[in-house]
């Protein structure tokens, strides 16, 4: 069961990096932007019922896209200040 959780919170992290990056580019609020935020929900969802993980561990899972999201958000933003 633990690396079940282990393998879900890293895919989560993973698939919510690039989404972040790209989230950077469109107006906050906007279409483009919301389907970036939710993108990875099938994704995280179906993985979560295949490998069966338990419930109490959706919040885990919700926290890794999170930060998924933020950190790739601050690696651009990071990455413009870098620029100049």
């Amino acid at each position: 069961m633990i690396p079940e959780i282990i393998v879900v919170s890293i895919i989560a992290y993973i698939i919510n990096f690039p989404l972040g990056r790209w989230r950077t580019r469109y107006k906050k609020l906007s279409l483009p932007w919301w389907l970036l935020i939710h993108a990875s929900i099938p994704v995280i969802l179906s993985m979560r019922m295949w490998l069966d993980t338990p419930r109490f561990c959706v919040p885990l899972f919700i926290a890794m896209a999170i930060l998924g999201q933020q950190t790739g958000v601050w690696s651009v933003k990071r990455k413009l200040d870098s620029c100049g």
